[in-house]
């Protein structure tokens, strides 16, 4: 993305757009408890969170993905394998104040389509999706394309409409 682009682009953190009703879970949770989440909140998603000193604390995250992949295609008991046993443990995290250029590429490198949002001291603030990101970018580049076209008809009028 060119430096003109993404000037263009809101210079609030991405804790200004995150989703803030995130569904947490702890890792005893068992897979079937945690599916029943999933359900009853209708996500895709899971972040696993410790409580501590009153905060709390992103320490993985779980996917509808990882329960079909690490729990029904193994034909193992939903009832005995814990969250903790199938999340992605120390996921990546985006920060309040990081800007969405800076949460897209961490997405990007570490190949995730989620990212729990933390504060300054690492407790969970939100959530934030690549679908987020998606419509965040498409309504800023809408604005670009605005830009253009009031040029060219401030073009037009300057030039007499030729």
């Amino acid at each position: 993305m060119s430096a003109a682009t993404r000037s263009v682009l809101p210079p609030q953190g991405i804790g200004q757009y995150c989703n803030r009703d995130v569904a947490v879970t702890e890792r005893e949770r068992s897979i079937r408890d945690a599916a029943r989440l999933m359900r009853n909140h209708h996500v895709g998603d899971l972040v696993v969170v410790e409580r501590f000193e009153g905060e709390v604390i992103p320490v993985g995250i779980v996917t509808d993905r990882d329960l079909v992949v690490e729990v029904l295609a193994e034909e193992v008991g939903v009832d005995e394998v814990t969250v903790g046993d199938v999340m992605s443990a120390e996921p990546a995290l985006a920060r309040e104040e990081d800007d969405l250029w800076e949460t897209l590429l961490r997405m990007q490198s570490w190949g995730v389509r989620r990212l729990p949002v933390v504060s300054a001291s690492g407790e969970l603030q939100g959530i934030i999706t690549v679908d987020d990101l998606l419509e965040l970018f498409t309504e800023y580049m809408h604005d670009l394309v605005k830009v253009v076209t009031r040029e060219r008809e401030r073009e037009l009028v300057r030039r007499g409409s030729k």
